[in-house]
């Protein structure tokens, strides 16, 4: 399957819906108790720390199935000494910040020393957003039910779930607006077949590579190739061609005049079938401008990156286009500060997608992919290699191949992303990774997920 359900709160409540509470609270409690044993079999003392709502009850039982089996288990606001901290505070109807109380014992818990297991969601996690907006458990492992819920992928919830579980309680899945991307989803990116020729297997123009800045426009270009596209076109100002002319080896070169950008794009995009704008674009006015005029003029799926982004106002627009800002570009986008789109990243992506009609691609460890109307696509990445410079550009690249096999854009930015984080974690160490190793490891990724 190409996408897994993320459950927000509501979800899981319909899910639940007619079937009995004590029999599914009883299958919860006697989960975690058998994966907390596995995961800790030499643990002795465990402390429980319980709620009044579900989320207690599941610990409580939990605790019981610890006696059973001889260990000690006992509810407690204090969990100094115990091995194993049992966190059943809050479930998935948290939303908030915790009050005093509750903080001062997530608090101790996370001081403990010990290693926690979370019921369900850690507590102050909201686990139909990922938001965290006061004291949250820092688990170390999160044994939930029936799916994996949103908070546990998206940041900065996902950053407090450490391991998670899904521990099967007999519920029947429901549709869910959020969904977890798969490596699957490279099956659904067109491979490149006998009956093909270079442009039917992918025409992507790249724009881009101001002097100083011509890496990123090559490595956006190499990125593509890499990703399966059949021919690929640089399009930079004329004082960068020398440069990229002896960097690329198999990408078409064109160059631009001063005041001739446009014309030489608008010639250049009629055989491409994606183009992508931005990396090493520079800031310019005239910069700006030609970004607004591909956007408003060309009818070819477009991927905006980096510099394009810069000053970006929404325009009427029919064909296929997606955004891949970083946190920081998108706060610009918003008008926001940087940190509001970290701690809201979900929103932050919708907003934006709805803002532009187009969609969005925010950059991070828990790629979230929004389309306007839609729920949100997220892909998670551990490759910890890919927070280096130039691995955006490689990115765009992809997204932009991708497009111009003829995918849908948030399907495009989906399994671009994919093949992104599976090539970077496709290297024997993450220290030390640039973006060129992701490159250079993209057909590696492709085929070996397809």
């Amino acid at each position: 399957m190409s996408f897994e359900p993320l459950y927000t709160a509501e979800e899981m409540r319909a899910a639940e819906e007619g079937h009995d509470v004590e029999t599914l609270m009883e299958r919860s409690g006697r989960a975690v108790a058998e994966r907390a044993v596995a995961r800790y079999p030499d643990a002795r003392r465990f402390a429980l720390l319980c709620g009044r709502g579900a989320n207690g009850g599941d610990a409580r039982i939990a605790g019981r199935v610890l006696r059973q089996e001889g260990r000690d288990a006992e509810e407690t606001d204090d969990p100094h000494g115990a091995d194993v901290v049992v966190d059943g505070l809050f479930g998935t109807g948290f939303h908030g910040e915790p009050r005093p109380e509750a903080a001062r014992v997530i608090e101790a818990a996370n001081a403990s020393g010990a290693a926690i297991v979370a019921v369900d969601v850690p507590s102050g996690v909201d686990a139909s957003t990922g938001e965290v907006r006061g004291a949250a458990v820092r688990a170390d492992l999160t044994v939930t039910f029936h799916g994996r819920k949103v908070g546990h992928e998206v940041a900065p919830g996902r950053f407090h779930c450490g391991d998670v579980e899904v521990a099967d309680i007999g519920l029947p899945h429901v549709a869910t607006a959020h969904k977890l991307v798969t490596p699957a989803i490279l099956r659904l990116v067109p491979r490149r077949g006998p009956a093909d020729n270079k442009y039917s297997a992918g025409s992507v123009l790249v724009v881009g590579g101001s002097p100083g800045l011509t890496g990123a426009a090559c490595l956006a270009a190499e990125a593509a190739l890499r990703a399966d596209a059949g021919y690929v076109a640089v399009a930079v100002p004329a004082a960068s061609l020398p440069v990229v002319e002896a960097r690329l080896l198999e990408p078409v070169k064109l160059g631009w005049e001063p005041g001739s950008a446009l014309a030489v794009v608008r010639a250049a995009a009629e055989k491409a079938g994606a183009v992508a704008i931005g990396p090493g674009l520079g800031r310019s006015d005239e910069a700006r401008e030609l970004v607004r005029a591909v956007l408003a003029e060309l009818d070819v799926p477009v991927v905006v990156d980096a510099d394009a982004l810069h000053g970006l106002e929404p325009v009427e627009r029919s064909a296929p286009t997606v955004l891949t800002p970083h946190a920081g570009e998108l706060a610009r986008l918003l008008g926001v500060a940087s940190a509001e789109v970290s701690a809201h990243r979900l929103e932050a992506a919708a907003r934006a997608a709805e803002r532009f009609g187009m969609v969005v691609l925010l950059k991070g460890a828990d790629t979230i992919v929004a389309a306007p109307g839609f729920g949100a696509l997220v892909r998670r990445s551990d490759a910890a290699g890919l927070a280096s410079a130039g691995t955006g550009d490689v990115l765009t690249g992809v997204v932009a191949a991708f497009l111009a096999k003829g995918l849908a854009p948030d399907l495009a930015a989906a399994a671009a992303a994919t093949a992104h984080g599976l090539a970077a974690a496709r290297a024997p160490q993450q220290e030390g990774l640039v973006a060129s190793d992701v490159v250079r490891l993209l057909p590696e990724a492709l085929a070996v997920h397809r």
